[in-house]
């Protein structure tokens, strides 16, 4: 990889096929070590489905798929479905999201995030390594029992267990990854210095905690990325952004802790008055510089390689929200220019 010595993977988003397919054709032909697609709404198998019949070597991960808006068999079999049609390629990336999206949006339980994932986790695992048997008769767990008495899959799943990576913002979820997931998947939100103060000491406590060694688990870190020399421009073009991501009152620690918590204040109360123009006005622009790696090839290329120290694998990004599609695809394309070769 040009800009850096650790596997790169992609993000890909929903596009039409004449579109996708030559996408992640090309980061396969590139060597890129796989692709993220995430759930903002729709689940993400679908689009993984359509890169996995078009690819033959590129992993696809789910970047993440919301575990409580669904019923863990159903993430289950959806993960088995797509390792099947992939030949072993999937990844499964489970979230919690924000409780305002998942109780709100989708209309379901969000409960304590961590027993809730800790309990997903289980649940789905063990579908997957035992669905076949006709075994798993009931499940039982504080937020889903799954009555499998009459459940069995028509054919063992192509894989006994599928790669988990669970994502986090905070030291307890890091603490967690540590604890019970094949991969950490690095929110884009953290700054280089909430790597350095807060993850680290907290993915070991979890991987002390079980017994487990640094190697048991691969972290993958999620960067906005923004190729552009025009500064003022590049800031401009993320705004809005890390407004949208700084709405949830759940996030309000987090950039209370980083040195934002008044700008996140404003940002909360404007998007309580759906005034998207006041988000994005109460977004400083050093706020989002502490976020998003922006710039020239050469300042994002060093700012890369200072997280990336922090990391077995990256995925730069383009940031999902307020650029018009043409911009996010010219920004695609500079971070394939430096990351992919």
């Amino acid at each position: 990889m040009m800009a850096a010595a650790k596997p790169v993977w992609a993000e890909l988003p929903v596009l039409p096929a004449n579109e996708l397919v030559p996408l992640v054709q090309g980061w396969e032909a590139a060597e890129v070590e796989g692709v993220w697609a995430p759930q903002i709404f729709g689940a993400p198998f679908t689009t993984l489905a359509a890169a996995a019949a078009v690819t033959s070597r590129i992993k696809l991960g789910t970047g993440i798929a919301l575990a409580f808006t669904r019923s863990p068999l159903e993430t289950a079999c959806s993960a088995i479905d797509l390792d099947h049609i992939s030949d072993g390629r999937a990844v499964l990336g489970l979230g919690s999201s924000a409780e305002s999206q998942i109780e709100g949006s989708f209309g379901m339980s969000y409960g304590k995030p961590l027993a809730h994932m800790r309990e997903v986790v289980g649940q789905v695992r063990e579908v997957i390594a035992r669905g076949h048997t006709g075994e798993l008769t009931r499940l039982e767990g504080e937020y889903c029992t799954l009555d499998l008495a009459h459940f069995r899959l028509v054919r063992p799943a192509r894989r006994s267990a599928i790669p988990v990576y669970l994502p986090a913002v905070f030291e307890k979820a890091c603490e967690q990854a540590g604890a019970i997931a094949d991969g950490l998947l690095g929110h884009p939100l953290w700054t280089t210095r909430w790597l350095k103060d807060r993850v680290d000491q907290s993915l070991k406590a979890g991987l002390d905690k079980t017994g487990r060694s640094r190697s048991d688990i691969d972290v993958n870190l999620m960067i906005f990325t923004v190729i552009n020399p025009d500064r003022a421009e590049a800031i401009a073009d993320a705004r809005a952004n890390i407004a949208f991501y700084t709405q949830s009152p759940q996030y309000l620690r987090y950039f209370t802790e980083i040195g934002f918590g008044s700008q996140a204040l404003a940002i909360q109360s404007a998007f309580a008055a759906q005034d998207y123009d006041a988000m994005a006005k109460a977004c400083p622009d050093d706020m989002v510089s502490a976020i998003t790696i922006l710039g020239s090839i050469d300042e994002v290329r060093a700012q890369v390689a200072e997280r990336a120290a922090h990391a077995d694998s990256i995925t730069p990004v383009v940031p999902q929200f307020g650029i018009e599609p043409g911009k996010a695809a010219l920004y695609r394309q500079r971070i394939a220019e430096l990351f992919y070769g």
